[in-house]
């Protein structure tokens, strides 16, 4: 008689096995496709039932599963939508105490940090800015501030960063800034955290080494603090593909418990005494787990850490429990694990792609995956194919030099380097000789890589941007993933790059012959305009950058123009030289390439330009452009000197009008002649600009207002509001709406196409 397996896996339908863990993880993503939450009674509802039917139908249990983990998703957002700050605070002084959580990062003018809030006004993490000369603050310790707040908001525009998921995710439940002319206490002042302990080992690495890119790396990887990489460090990183080695992750979390694990091997082999009253696997897990933590601990135990802390736990109680644990197996463990405490991880890219990766490479390699040079080889082509399409889903982009780059970095760095720096981390507090040594050699041989980096990002098409898809062309591409990835055995695989085509060559929207796409982009404070005919593209300003070195060209515009499937500018025309408007050229004129740049203001933008000038005209595909202003430059006002330009496909005609104000807007409503437009509000509706001359004397169909959310200038003014709303024109904003999208057509006139913020709308965003 055979006998039974010792340790039998869960049935298929066991909420603990593979299937019942998909079951559970696709509910919570199905909950993410919803733009407004159900009543809390309804989550709770589902979750009831979920249960009994797990109990009483065990036929239904994997539908049943699939409804506990919509539930409690459910649940959970409400839980975080409801911690966030009143509307009716918005505005307001509120004073609040609270902990500093995270690194505090100060850059320019402003010192930025995070507030851990518990009870009122709000419970939660507030984002803090302290402009000015800010007191020096640290970690764990406790103030009482006077602040000024609204709720978590972020841009909208296609391709951009979705700020209010991420606010969701990560429990932030406000941002604002410390009012400066009212009083600030320190509460506590210190204290013992891992943060304090992070900021420390930081402040060491920079004093070692100094403001170096190989100092901030090495700091990225010690502690996970980001702070002081630039925008050049990033640019190599994108372009190789190898941001997440820089990152503390999972990955290397997994390799520092692995390495643990062999240490207490080999000195458990060395001491055959101890190995006799202890087996050696059942000091090895905890060890190794313990290498997890304290490496977590280094990074912050932010959420990716966490998770791949649970799965390590998972293997660690298992190996304790002397059970086999299949890697599917301790894979459903760990994602039970994970949606059961944080449902909402499922909106984080880093949950989908750990996961992913080693599922991938399980189903592809099995235990091949880690033997020697051919198994790194075929590791990595697995995790190239297997994770393109998560990759250009998430970010838009993919490296083409990245599986060579990190064919050598991921052994250098994380066999390597990451050991050291970890070493040097924990030793740099008790000994520094020894931490710091630790810490040069770890540095000496990241410069070794980063030289190779440098010229890897240097070359042409490095680095590939993707237009903006469709949830079906990532399903198609997934298929085409698994379908490139099966066994040899199974016939025409090589169809599986077809499935990826529409992911990867999506269907971009052109305009047709005498007519042009216009976008008012979502840049907050400023303004971006982009006007696209069927063969040509021209962007009109450029969007902000501020001191901190935030910089709304290479975060918000030039995502959303390559979202929009253009990868160079014939024109890019800057109204004038204020930031707002030309802040961010220099990242537009790097990531697009424009043929041609004009501005108002030459002289005071930060990219080589040419004067525009009243006259100047030019036809694309039918639609016809023409300057209207300035006329003289030496006689106006910065304001003033803005180009104005209108553009005409037939009757269907688009103003754009910068900052003017209204002792030139008498000359632009003359040079527009008659017939209907639609107007881009001048100075964002400042009171000194829209006067009532020329909100009558074009009479407008449509006016467009690009301004920030609760503006500090309170734009647009109440009376120019009430100029455009006394003639009936319809006032669009971007605060309001995100970035706005409208056709003009001579055929068919102007046909609204997006508003972004109500056709992306999730139940996460702010109304």
């Amino acid at each position: 008689m055979q006998a039974a397996p010792r340790h039998p896996a869960p049935y298929p339908s066991h909420p603990l096995s593979p299937a019942g863990a998909l079951a559970w993880l696709a509910g919570a993503v199905a909950v993410q496709a919803l733009t407004a939450l159900p009543p809390w009674p309804v989550s709770l509802a589902c979750i009831v039932v979920a249960l009994v039917a797990c109990v009483w139908a065990p036929r239904l249990r994997l539908p049943a599963l699939a409804l506990f983990g919509a539930g409690w998703a459910m649940l959970h957002a409400a839980w975080g939508l409801d911690r966030r700050l009143p509307h009716a605070l918005e505005g307001e002084d509120v004073v609040l105490v609270g902990t500093i959580a995270g690194l505090v990062d100060t850059r320019g003018e402003s010192t930025r940090f995070d507030v851990r809030v518990r009870g009122t006004p709000v419970d939660g993490v507030v984002r803090l800015s302290w402009y000015g000369d800010a007191p020096a603050l640290a970690p764990c310790e406790t103030w009482r501030l006077t602040v000024r707040l609204k709720r978590p908001r972020g841009l909208v525009n296609p391709g951009g960063f979705d700020f209010e998921r991420y606010a969701l995710q990560q429990g932030v439940v406000a941002t604002g800034y410390v009012r400066d002319d009212a009083p600030a206490e320190r509460v506590i002042a210190g204290g013992v955290c891992v943060d304090a302990w992070r900021a420390r080992i930081s402040d060491a690495i920079a004093r070692q080494f100094g403001d170096t890119a190989i100092a901030h790396l090495i700091a990225a990887l010690a502690v996970g603090d980001q702070r002081a990489l630039g925008e050049p460090e990033w640019q190599v990183l994108r372009a190789t593909g190898i941001g997440h080695l820089i990152a503390i992750s999972g990955f290397h979390i997994g390799m520092l418990a692995a390495f643990g694990a062999l240490v207490m091997r080999f000195v458990w082999r060395r001491i055959p005494a101890l190995a006799r009253r202890v087996p050696a696997p059942l000091v090895e897990a905890p060890f190794g787990l313990a290498c997890a933590t304290l490496y977590a601990a280094l990074a912050g135990f932010g959420l990716p850490t966490l998770r791949t802390l649970a799965m390590i736990a998972v293997v660690a109680l298992a190996s304790l429990r002397r059970r086999h644990l299949p890697i599917a197996q301790g894979l459903a463990l760990a994602a039970v694990a994970i949606l059961a405490v944080d449902p909402l991880a499922v909106l984080s890219a880093s949950f989908w792609l750990s996961f992913a990766g080693v599922a991938w490479l399980v189903f592809c390699l099995g235990a091949r995956a880690a033997r020697g040079t051919r198994g790194l080889v075929a590791a990595q082509a697995v995790a190239t194919i297997g994770l393109t399409p998560l990759t250009v889903w998430f970010f838009g982009q993919s490296s083409l030099v990245g599986p060579l780059a990190n064919l050598v970095a991921v052994p250098w760095i994380s066999l390597a380097v990451v050991p050291l720096t970890v070493a040097g981390s924990v030793l740099v507090p008790f000994a520094p000789w020894a931490g710091g040594a630790a810490l040069q050699v770890a540095a000496w041989l990241l410069q070794a890589l980063w030289l190779p980096l440098e010229r890897l990002a240097e070359l042409p098409y490095a680095q590939w941007y993707f237009p903006e898809s469709t949830p079906l062309a990532f399903a198609f591409a997934a298929l085409g993933a698994l379908w490139l990835l099966l066994p040899r055995g199974v016939p025409a695989r090589w169809l599986g790059v077809v499935l990826l085509l529409p992911l990867a060559w999506p269907s971009v929207r052109t305009p047709p012959p005498r007519a042009f796409e216009a976008a008012m982009l979502d840049v907050g404070q400023g303004l971006a305009v982009l006007v696209r005919t069927r063969n040509h593209a021209l962007l009109y300003d450029a969007g902000a950058r501020f001191p901190s070195g935030f910089d709304l060209g290479q975060a918000a515009v030039a995502p959303a123009l390559r979202a929009l499937g253009v990868r160079e500018l014939d024109r890019l025309m800057l109204s004038h030289g204020d930031n707002d408007h030309a802040g961010g050229a220099a990242a537009v004129v790097a990531a697009m390439r424009p043929a041609q740049v004009d501005s108002g203001e030459p002289e005071r933008v930060n990219t080589p330009s040419q004067p525009c000038r009243a006259g100047d005209a030019w036809n694309w595909d039918g639609v016809a452009f023409r300057v209207l202003h300035p006329t003289d430059a030496k006689t106006v006002s910065e304001n003033d000197r803005s180009c104005v330009l209108l553009i005409e496909a037939g009757n269907a005609r688009l103003l754009l009008t910068g900052d003017i104000t209204a002792t030139v807007e008498a000359a632009v409503v003359r040079a527009a002649g008659q017939g209907p437009v639609v107007v881009s509000v001048p100075h964002h509706g400042s009171k000194t600009s829209s006067s009532d001359a020329f909100v009558r004397g074009l009479s407008p169909s449509i006016a467009l207002v690009s301004a920030g959310y609760r503006n500090r200038f309170g734009h647009p003014h109440p009376d120019v509001v009430a100029r455009y709303a006394a003639l009936g024109v319809p006032l669009i904003g971007t605060a309001e709406s995100g970035c706005i999208r409208m056709e003009f057509s001579a055929e068919r006139g102007v046909t609204p196409i997006e508003r972004c913020r109500e056709a992306r709308r999730k139940y996460w965003s702010e109304k």
